[in-house]
């Protein structure tokens, strides 16, 4: 389709291109806490994936564009059926759900019988439909405990998974699976940046590695941590998670210090995103994400039952 509107190229024009056609398209902007700060100054909403599907579910908007990865978007389009949901860039994926396939899931609890699946958030759409039960990286311990089960398929992140482990007396079998960009946290870093800030709290995010969770002071997800920037009595933070928080942290508390465990951690997906593609979405109406009924109704089901765990 042909753009609507001469380029524009000015950060101040640009935005304000996107607030215009934001509002004539009744859209709503969603920005994970892992873009690039622009993108998240431009959108209504900035929050970790459920967070932010939920409250794009809540409110009356038509159009929801999701600056975020794929999977994300599948969340939206799940939990906001009767509305149009654009990714702005369709190569914006997750290595870490592709770790795992619907029939690899099939496959693996046909040699489980019996042992429920528990999948990360992090997953496909279709991953999530072969599962029984969601969850995130804030409540991935309290679903485990939910569950019946003594024994628990814990997919796709197995540092994820090895956390969980040191939470909870139930085996957890963990999939293969591994976030690259996290992998960039090293034991080495919050050594050395331990020494030099030695007022620091340090903060990672459980996909680490276990070593890295081990030298930390709390291991949380994205939403935990912004909680314990805003509270913490702490002035420094050592922050092992991907670059773009720091941006929404030095935001939520402009009075802190937010220190980054590394400058390699930096997802490439998540920078795929940016104001231009934000405008061509709305402009164009790409790129639309949507779900088969039949796969949405049993992911969706998987992600009821994460909700109503308390």
């Amino acid at each position: 389709m042909t753009r609507t509107a001469a380029p524009v190229t000015a950060d101040t024009g640009l935005r304000e291109h996107i607030l215009r056609l934001k509002q004539e398209r009744r859209a709503v902007i969603l920005a994970h806490n892992y873009q690039p700060g622009d993108v998240q100054d431009i959108a209504d909403f900035v929050g970790d994936s459920l967070e932010l599907s939920r409250q794009a579910a809540a409110t009356d908007a038509e159009v929801i564009v999701f600056c975020g990865v794929h999977f994300m978007a599948e969340t939206a389009a799940m939990l906001s059926p009767q509305r149009t949901v654009l990714l702005p860039d369709l190569e914006a994926g997750c290595p870490l759900s592709e770790c795992a396939t619907a029939e690899q899931v099939r496959a693996r609890r046909a040699e489980l019988p019996g042992v429920p699946a528990v999948c990360y958030v992090n997953t496909a759409a279709e991953v999530k439909a072969e599962c029984d039960i969601c969850c995130t990286s804030a409540n991935a311990v309290r679903v485990v405990e939910s569950l019946p089960e003594d024994r628990v398929l814990f997919l796709p992140d197995r540092n994820l998974a090895a956390w969980v482990q040191t939470q909870t007396p139930k085996q957890i079998i963990p999939w293969p699976g591994v976030c690259p960009t996290h992998l960039f946290v090293q034991a080495r870093d919050i050594e050395r940046l331990r020494r030099e800030y030695p007022e620091a709290e340090v903060m990672v995010h459980p996909e680490c590695t276990p070593d890295v969770i081990a030298l930390a002071d709390h291991a949380l997800g994205t939403g935990g941590m912004i909680r314990l920037a805003r509270e913490s009595p702490a002035r420094t933070f050592i922050v092992g998670t991907e670059v773009g928080i720091i941006h929404r942290l030095q935001k939520e508390a402009p009075d802190k210090t937010f220190i980054p465990a590394s400058k390699r951690i930096v997802c490439p997906n998540m920078k795929r995103i940016t104001l231009e593609k934000v405008l061509w979405a709305l402009e164009d109406r790409r790129y639309r994400i949507t779900v088969p009924d039949e796969i949405r109704a049993r992911a969706v089901r998987a992600i009821e039952r994460m909700l109503a765990v308390r």
